[in-house]
C-alpha cells in the first residue's frame, strides 16, 4: 500500500547527528546548576522536562539546538536520504530543533524534497504528542490516515499511532513504491 504522503524522521532516519548525547546532558545539567537548579542525574528528557517546569526550557533548548546544528553540519547522510524525492509530498517531523533539522537537509542537499519541518521547538510539544505530525500533515494537505510516518525509534511508532498515521520502520521503509 502507498500513502499519500510520506513524513520522515529526522536523526537516524534521513541522517545521522553527530552528537555526543552525553556531552549534551552535562552542559544541560550545568546550564539547571547555574540557574540554581538541581539536575539529580536526569536524563536528557528529564532534564528538559525539568527546564520547562522551572522556567529555564529557552536556556536549555539553546544549548541543546548548538550541538544539534553543529551535529547538523557534520552529520552522515542515511540511505534514506538518497531515495529523495518522492512524487508524493514529504515532510520531516524531528525531536530535534527545526533549525538544526534545516540544517542537515540543508547539507545534504535534500532540503527541496521537504515540503514541511516540524521541530522539537517548533510547536511547544515533541514526540509522542500526535501535534508535530498532525501539523506536517496538514502543511502537507494530507489527511493523518493517508499518511506514513517513517521513523527509528519506539517514540516515532507511537506518535504516529497517536496522529492515526501508518508507521514504517527506517529499516524497513521501502521507497521505491514512492517514485515515479
Amino acid at each position: 500500500m502507498t500513502h499519500d504522503a510520506v513524513v520522515y524522521d529526522l536523526d537516524g532516519t534521513l541522517v545521522d547527528l553527530a552528537v555526543d548525547w552525553e556531552i549534551v546532558t552535562s552542559d544541560v545539567a550545568a546550564v539547571l546548576r547555574d540557574n540554581g537548579i538541581s539536575p539529580d542525574g536526569a536524563d536528557l528528557w528529564g532534564l528538559l522536562e525539568l527546564a520547562e517546569t522551572t522556567g529555564h526550557r529557552e536556556a536549555v533548548e539553546a544549548t541543546i539546538a548548538e550541538y544539534e546544528r553543529a551535529g547538523a553540519r557534520r552529520s552522515t547522510r542515511l540511505a534514506l536520504a538518497d531515495g529523495l524525492p518522492h512524487d508524493v509530498p514529504v515532510g520531516v517531523c524531528s525531536l530535534n530543533a527545526e533549525s538544526a533539522c534545516r540544517v542537515a537537509l540543508d547539507v545534504h542537499d535534500i532540503a527541496d524534497a521537504i515540503a514541511s519541518v516540524v521541530g522539537r521547538d517548533t510547536l511547544g510539544s515533541e514526540k509522542p504528542d500526535p501535534e508535530g505530525l498532525l501539523t506536517v500533515a496538514d502543511a502537507l494537505g494530507t489527511p493523518a490516515e493517508s499518511t506514513v510516518f517513517v521513523g527509528d525509534s519506539e517514540r516515532d511508532r507511537e506518535a504516529a499511532r497517536r496522529a492515526g498515521m501508518a508507521f514504517a520502520w527506517a529499516q524497513e521503509f521501502d521507497q521505491r513504491r514512492y517514485r515515479a
